[in-house]
Order: structure tokens, then C-alpha cells, then sequence
């Protein structure tokens, strides 16, 4: 009996093992909230898609530039969390996310940030000398962006700019040149996340004047707020169409652009200035279908034109 007692935890422990990894997994995905790749990947992919029409794209390639995607929002998420984390102990929305609960260490999170970039230097050298060349200075664009708020209100606007270098990024690891096509992609992904933003921050009004944080509906109110929103929203709108003149897309791509336009008007409807509980439900359900539509729009372009 005792001998069995013994036993017993080390045949466990493996599984024990396994059990607390995957557990450790998720709370640095929860940290960075990996389920919000969704909004700018498909913007990549779809620059990808483009860049095929003028450079062949390997396997190769596709997997560097997901594993680089992956790197730089991981790690730009992991120092956001790092820096704003006594902002989001103070803040009851926030505080139950993992740097303030205690559920991950700064120093863990340190370390998560230093992996992450690694990972996405390495893949950048993968696509060539000019991706790597340009890596760091992407990094520091992307880490900039968790001071916006400490001194301007338009944080909104830089984080839409650092996230849209996914497209331009994508189509020089593909082609080794840049191209000013692409930057209609990267408008529409620039206006499309500050539209966005602003809504989500339209939540944080009565904090961020607490703590002297700024943003648009700090800065001016909700209603002012979400009328900068929807002009933005307009522009990103403005900014597909100007994509579909110059690719020459078909009517699968305007057909896309169609339904964006009517999920970006189904998400202003959602977002009322007297309540907005349902925020979240505008943030995350109906931007990762917008986001999941232009691919979806970009790809049946791309099947009609090699039906054709």
C-alpha cells in the first residue's frame, strides 16, 4: 500500500505537467488577447493575395509572414499590457485582466515581449534583407503606440497607422519593392481600426478624465465621439472602393465591399451614446466579420479572375 502511495503523483505528474502548460498557454493568450487577430490578419492575407498577382508567393513565404504577424502583435500587445498595467488596476473594466490580477508576473510578461520580438526579427530576416532592415523600426512604431494616451487624444489615429504597416509590410516581404497601390489597404485598415478604437474607448470616458488619460471622448464627449467615429468609418469605406479602382478588382470584391458598408453602418446602430453595453458586442462580433469579409471578398476576386 505504501509503495502504491508512493507511486501515484509521478504517474500524474506528466499529465499535471501538460495540464499547467496549457493553462499557462492561455492566460498569455488571454494577456494579449489573441482572439483579436482576427481584425488586422485578414487585412495581411489580403495584401498577400494582391502581391501573388505580380510576384509568385511560396509556402515559404506565407508561413514567415504568419509567424511574423503573429510576433509583432504578440509582443506589441505583451508591452502595451506592461506598460498600462497600473492604469488597468485602477480601472474596474480592466482590473480583472492578467498583469493586475496577479495571474502573470511583469517580469513573466517581460519576458513574453522579448520572446514575441525575437520571433518576429527572426521571421523578418526569413523574407529578406529589407524586411529585416525594417523590423526594428516597426517594433518601435508599435510600442509606441502604449504612450498615445498619456499626451495626445488622436492615440486613436496612431494605433490605426501602426497596425495598417501590416499591409505595405506584407506586400514588400512578398515582392521586395513597395508599391502605392497597396496603401489604399492600409487607409482602410488605418480608419477602420481608430473608427473602432473610438467607439471601444467611448466605455473609459469618466476614467481616462480621472486619470488624465487622453482620447476623443475624453477629450470632446461620447456623441462628439462617435460622430468623429463615423466619419472615419466613411473614410475607411471611401478607402476599399479606391482599392477595387486600383487593382481593377470584379463585382466579388465589390460585392464585399457592399456588405462592409452595411456591417459598419449595423455597428454605429449598435453603439448608442445613452448606453453603451453593447459596446463589445460592435467591437468584437461585427469587426472580425468586417474583417473577415474583405478576405473573403479579396479571395472570390481572385477566383473569378482565374475562372475568367
Amino acid at each position: 500500500m505504501t509503495g502504491e502511495a508512493r507511486t501515484a503523483p509521478r504517474t500524474d505528474r506528466p499529465g499535471r505537467r501538460w495540464r499547467d502548460l496549457v493553462l499557462k498557454i492561455g492566460v498569455y493568450g488571454r494577456m494579449v488577447k489573441f482572439s483579436h487577430t482576427v481584425f488586422a490578419l485578414p487585412f495581411a492575407l489580403s495584401a498577400l493575395v494582391l502581391a501573388g498577382r505580380e510576384h509568385r508567393v511560396t509556402l515559404v513565404e506565407i508561413f514567415w509572414i504568419l509567424v511574423a504577424m503573429v510576433g509583432a502583435r504578440s509582443a506589441a500587445m505583451g508591452f502595451n499590457r506592461i506598460v498600462d498595467a497600473g492604469f488597468d488596476a485602477r480601472n474596474p473594466r480592466t482590473a480583472a485582466r492578467e498583469l493586475p490580477a496577479g495571474r502573470l508576473s511583469g517580469s513573466a510578461a517581460g519576458v513574453f515581449v522579448v520572446c514575441f520580438s525575437g520571433i518576429f526579427v527572426f521571421a523578418a530576416a526569413m523574407l529578406g534583407p529589407l524586411p529585416l532592415m525594417l523590423s526594428g523600426p516597426v517594433l518601435g512604431v508599435l510600442f509606441l503606440y502604449s504612450y498615445t494616451k498619456r499626451f495626445t487624444w488622436l492615440a486613436h489615429l496612431y494605433l490605426g497607422f501602426a497596425i495598417a504597416l501590416a499591409p505595405p509590410a506584407t506586400w514588400i516581404a512578398v515582392t521586395g519593392v513597395f508599391s502605392g497601390k497597396i496603401l489604399w489597404l492600409s487607409v482602410a485598415l488605418a480608419a477602420y481600426i481608430a473608427g473602432f478604437d473610438i467607439l471601444y474607448a467611448c466605455q473609459d470616458v469618466a476614467f481616462d478624465r480621472s486619470q488624465g488619460l487622453f482620447s476623443i471622448p475624453a477629450r470632446f464627449g461620447v456623441k462628439p465621439a462617435l460622430r468623429a467615429a463615423r466619419a472615419i468609418h466613411a473614410a475607411a469605406y471611401g478607402a476599399f472602393m479606391m482599392l477595387y479602382f486600383a487593382f481593377d478588382m470584379t463585382g466579388g470584391f465589390l460585392l464585399a465591399v457592399g456588405l462592409i458598408g452595411f456591417l459598419l453602418i449595423f455597428e454605429h446602430w449598435l453603439t448608442d451614446p445613452d448606453d453603451l453595453s453593447r459596446v463589445p458586442i460592435a467591437f468584437f462580433h461585427v469587426n472580425s466579420v468586417i474583417s473577415v469579409t474583405l478576405l473573403a471578398g479579396v479571395l472570390a476576386d481572385e477566383l473569378i479572375r482565374r475562372m475568367g
